[in-house]
């Protein structure tokens, strides 16, 4: 086992590594910008080290500084968290240059799954169903017209290098397809510096599912059941919740099963996750995340495993800490993502905390890095706590995370918590009945509403 783990992260997430390597008896060592001096993954650090000033670029996206601080340290082991570094394959490969063990996935398999079009030929070569489209990226109009006449408009122009929405764009029509695909391009190249493309099948109506999955790297794989995610905006997640509501006891083994089959004959090493659509019963593959997400608390709460610690073995060379039969599913989880946000604009609001005050009771987990007196920088994500709960049904889960919510003080800014308060009240979530475009029409609606004249 390591001695000493960096993190090569901040914040909340910073804070969940170092928890998990303390429990295990690692010791871990904090880098940081000079904005984040006083932050409490910093404080509670066995060690700390500064990387640079404020911007990203000049930080938490420094390679040579990170290399240098994990160097300085004598650090065993780099943990990269999620964002930031977290899937830049060269990182990996520079890490591993420097005889430091690499927690996460080859530098091979990130490169990979983060070039979309070969993320879905690895994809269709395991096995995975996916979503008709090209077989690779489109070059000229004509070819992008010849693959929308064969699986049909509507269609969707992704970019390969993307993320976030970024480089995408619905064709609904032939008439359309020349500017969208311009546009496309040009935001791509734009976000990316790489203007690749290519095209899917538009569905209507989906569901963002994922499927976590754990990886030795020898050929052994299982799978933690799924997450939903499609409560988004801006193709952003809000909100998730596991399990699924729309997702029954055969449907998570045969498609959990699928997805661990597949990871173990790639060789995959670590955590990661299979994204899909969902649509009248059908799953297709999208892409694949190749690092720790997020919502990673919700598999945690109903599979009672620390995902981190899981990450942390696998890197140190041991065997996976339990075979799929051993896995169990209870209950339901659900995780609202704070932000510091405007609720109604989604304006970003950093500043002075006030005061703060953290839910609590039996099945409430916040993963935060708040406290009275720290000031959200306007530099990073603006994403400062993440609220989870746990019951034994998900009826129970939505009347928990309601409470907790109410508990909720984070004084002196705007967070996005009452944007959460009034989701869990809507007839439609808590029946279940939402999909990935459900938040953005309920939210246009609402902005309509409150824009109407007094009658």
């Amino acid at each position: 086992m390591f001695g000493k783990i960096l993190i090569a992260n901040r914040g909340e997430i910073a804070l969940r590594i170092q928890r998990a390597a303390r429990d295990l008896g690692i010791r871990t060592v904090a880098v940081h910008s000079t904005a984040d001096q006083a932050a409490k993954h910093v404080r509670l650090a066995d060690e700390a080290i500064c990387i640079g000033p404020p911007p990203a670029r000049d930080s938490y996206l420094n390679i040579p500084a990170i290399i240098a601080a994990a160097e300085l340290a004598n650090a065993d082991a780099i943990h990269p968290g999620y964002g930031f570094l977290s899937e830049n394959a060269r990182f990996a490969e520079i890490v591993e240059e420097h005889r430091i063990t690499w927690i996460g996935p080859s530098p091979e398999h990130i490169r990979m799954m983060g070039d979309k079009v070969e993320a879905k030929r690895a994809a269709a070569r395991l096995g995975l169903p996916l979503v008709p489209g090209s077989d690779g990226p489109v070059g000229s109009v004509e070819e992008a017209r010849a693959v929308a006449e064969r699986i049909g408009y509507p269609v969707l122009v992704k970019a390969a290098a993307g993320g976030g929405g970024r480089g995408m764009k619905v064709v609904s029509g032939p008439d359309a397809l020349e500017t969208m695909l311009a546009q496309a391009r040009a935001e791509a190249r734009a976000a990316f510096g790489d203007d690749t493309v290519y095209l899917e099948k538009y569905l209507a109506h989906p569901r963002h599912i994922e499927f976590q999955i754990l990886g030795d790297g020898k050929g052994q794989a299982l799978h933690l059941g799924e997450r939903d995610c499609s409560l988004q905006r801006r193709h952003q997640k809000v909100l998730e919740e596991a399990p699924s509501p729309v997702i029954d006891a055969e449907a998570r083994r045969a498609m959990g099963e699928r997805c661990a089959r597949a990871m173990a004959e790639l060789g995959y090493r670590g955590a990661g996750t299979l994204e899909f659509l969902w649509e009248d019963g059908q799953f297709y593959f999208i892409e694949m995340n190749t690092r720790l997400q997020v919502e990673h608390p919700v598999t945690e709460m109903v599979t009672g495993l620390d995902l981190v610690r899981e990450q942390i073995r696998i890197a140190a060379g041991l065997p996976l800490s339990l075979r799929q039969e051993e896995v169990t599913f209870k209950g339901h989880a659900i995780e609202c993502r704070i932000n510091a946000e405007d609720p109604e604009t989604f304006a970003p609001a950093p500043g002075l905390v006030s005061e703060y005050h953290a839910p609590g009771g039996p099945a409430v987990r916040v993963d935060s890095a708040l406290y009275a007196g720290w000031r959200v920088p306007p530099y990073y994500d603006s994403l400062v706590a993440k609220l989870v709960v746990w019951a034994e049904d998900r009826e129970g889960a939505i009347r928990r995370m309601a409470r907790a919510l109410d508990e909720f003080v984070i004084g002196g800014i705007k967070t996005t918590i009452p944007l959460h308060q009034r989701i869990l009240q809507e007839p439609a979530f808590q029946a279940g009945r939402y999909d990935i475009k459900w938040l953005e029409a309920w939210l246009t609606e609402r902005r309509a509403m409150a824009d109407a004249p007094p009658a």
